[in-house]
């Protein structure tokens, strides 16, 4: 570990108070347990920059607003008073954070000198390679020999950002941090069991799927899977959890499909109740193609500790789950051989609650926001001292995200 000493560049005034400053456009749960950690932090000041409000549509699906909440969050939308007081603490930061905001903000900062870290999912989650060819020249190359380093919060970001532009070495595995619940994770797999017999009367196994029902996270992939579990004489149950455009057509799909005994769609719900059917349930379906950013569910179901199934396409998937470790994996859009990894799970009590298990102690040994804000701090004063980032960690939270060199699950990386 570096000798916090050779931090001195990096301080801001004579308390030795290392600066920095969060800019994105909202606050929600998934920043607040990273903002926390920052804030409890010895000689951290921390800041939060929210640029708009939160979306009637988030707030609609159960979200809090909580942007006025906490009093270390400025809302720079409020007036132009409290606009141009973000501008200076942003412009006076060690350390300037960036998310979701314009990237003429990023620039002001960065052709100052000043080191800028962009939290990203990858950029070119679908169009033709013109389209994307001309996104990275407005977008990327404008930063290409400035001081912007990259939290990815996808696997496939550091492909995106070398593809048509050069950040080579500047490229580190982030993602999002949800709350992480510490449980006696013995008895909480031990109850997904007593719970299922005591709803339903007898032993079933418990599937959920949780998410927007759009066509890129692929919610009928979880009704095709029920259809050919039920044919193959499996009990259990499906839980869906969410809302969105393709409800109607999944609700038929269910009753063409003769699975309305076995699946029941719950609607969407705030966060703290999903999270309570996830400890409940006993395998959990991530079902996303490559526009999935991140993925958030997958922290929180492996923090339930779910036995999770996933398509390798989802950004958090390389970076969180080892196959057949803490989780399984199955190549996106490969429908039987989803059913496949499922019907392991099904068939193999011991496999989901060792998975189950494994998934819990990955989350809350590495993949979190305490480690996340901890390994940030360290990232940030190893940035501004000039020193070497790239071996600073072997894996997780802000180790080297490498460039992926297929399409496929395998962490093959540069």
């Amino acid at each position: 570990m570096r000798n916090d000493t050779k931090t001195t560049n990096i301080v801001s005034g004579e308390k030795n108070i290392v600066n920095i400053t969060y800019v994105s456009n909202f606050m929600n749960h998934h920043q607040l347990p990273f903002s926390e950690e920052m804030l409890s932090l010895p000689s951290i000041q921390y800041n939060f920059v929210s640029l708009t409000p939160v979306p009637q549509e988030r707030l609609d699906m159960g979200y809090e607003d909580m942007n006025h909440r906490y009093s270390f969050v400025l809302c720079a939308y409020d007036s132009t008073e409290k606009m141009q007081k973000a501008k200076k603490i942003i412009d006076g930061a060690d350390i300037a954070i960036f998310g979701s905001c314009p990237d003429e903000m990023i620039l002001q900062r960065a052709k100052q000198g000043k080191i800028c870290c962009k939290f990203s999912e990858r950029y070119f989650k679908n169009g033709t390679v013109i389209h994307n060819f001309f996104s990275a020249m407005k977008h990327l190359k404008p930063f290409e020999k400035l001081p912007l380093y990259f939290g990815c919060s996808s696997a496939y970001t550091a492909a995106d950002l070398n593809r048509y532009t050069k950040f080579v070495n500047r490229t580190f595995k982030w993602g999002y941090f949800p709350e992480t619940k510490i449980h006696d994770i013995n008895s909480v797999i031990a109850e997904k069991t007593s719970v299922i017999s005591n709803k339903y009367g007898s032993c079933y196994i418990v599937i959920l799927w949780v998410g927007r029902f759009i066509e890129w996270k692929h919610p009928e992939a979880a009704i095709q899977l029920a259809a050919a579990l039920k044919a193959k004489g499996y009990a259990f149950k499906l839980q869906m959890i969410g809302n969105g455009k393709m409800e109607a057509q999944l609700k038929k799909m269910i009753k063409q499909m003769q699975v309305t005994d076995c699946t029941e769609m719950l609607g969407s719900m705030p966060p703290n109740k999903v999270r309570e059917y996830m400890e409940a349930a006993d395998i959990f379906l991530f079902t996303s193609d490559y526009n999935e950013g991140w993925g958030a569910v997958l922290n929180e179901s492996m923090n339930s500790g779910c036995a999770v199934v996933a398509s390798h396409a989802i950004g958090s998937v390389p970076f969180m789950v080892e196959d057949g470790k803490n989780g399984l994996v199955y190549k996106s859009g490969q429908q039987q051989q989803l059913e496949r990894q499922v019907c392991r799970l099904m068939d193999n009590t011991l496999l989901r609650q060792t998975l189950g298990m494994n998934a819990y102690q990955s989350i809350i040994s590495l993949w979190n926001a305490r480690v996340a804000a901890n390994r940030f701090v360290e990232l940030a004063k190893a940035l501004q001292c000039g020193e070497n980032t790239l071996d600073l960690f072997k894996d997780g939270p802000c180790s080297k995200a490498g460039i992926l060199k297929d399409g496929w699950y395998h962490n093959n990386e540069n």
